[in-house]
């Protein structure tokens, strides 16, 4: 690993801890004495979304993200909490084991986790994710809910 100060290629690792899906490394350069950190992570081949209208695209953990934060905008939860959320979901759509999965699947991985940490943020998803149209659809999902 080549110190990003000096260019030298000789560093030590002064700490690594394991951060779930990466590897934290605290290294420090035996030349200029720096210390830096690098990251390492499992490569794993690109995954792709199948849209409703049959568009394929590449799979961005950002949306993930925007929709739960919507759904959890003034909610009392972090965000650590939510990336962990995340993380879960990737860690099940990697289980399914393709390169493609239907963004069905997705929203559904993602009301799962909602419902888990949040009702309130599982409705405000469920509402946009099934489209509802009328109060009718919430007050059948409100039932479903607290039924279980």
């Amino acid at each position: 690993m080549n110190c990003p100060y000096c260019n030298h290629i000789d560093t030590k690792v002064t700490d690594s801890r394991d951060t779930g899906g990466s590897i934290r490394r605290r290294r420090e350069c035996l030349s200029c004495n720096k210390r830096f950190t690098t990251y390492e992570y499992i490569e794993i081949a690109p995954l792709f979304v199948l849209k409703k209208d049959g568009r394929r695209e590449r799979y961005d953990r950002c949306k993930i993200r925007n929709g739960m934060e919507k759904a959890l905008e003034k909610r009392p939860i972090t965000h650590e909490k939510i990336e962990e959320m995340i993380d879960g979901i990737e860690e099940k759509i990697r289980r399914v084991g393709k390169e493609e999965i239907e963004t069905s699947f997705i929203g559904e991985y993602v009301m799962d986790a909602l419902k888990e940490v949040d009702q309130i943020a599982y409705i405000r998803f469920a509402s946009v994710y099934r489209q509802f149209t009328d109060v009718t659809s919430f007050e059948k999902e409100v039932k479903n809910l607290t039924e279980k």
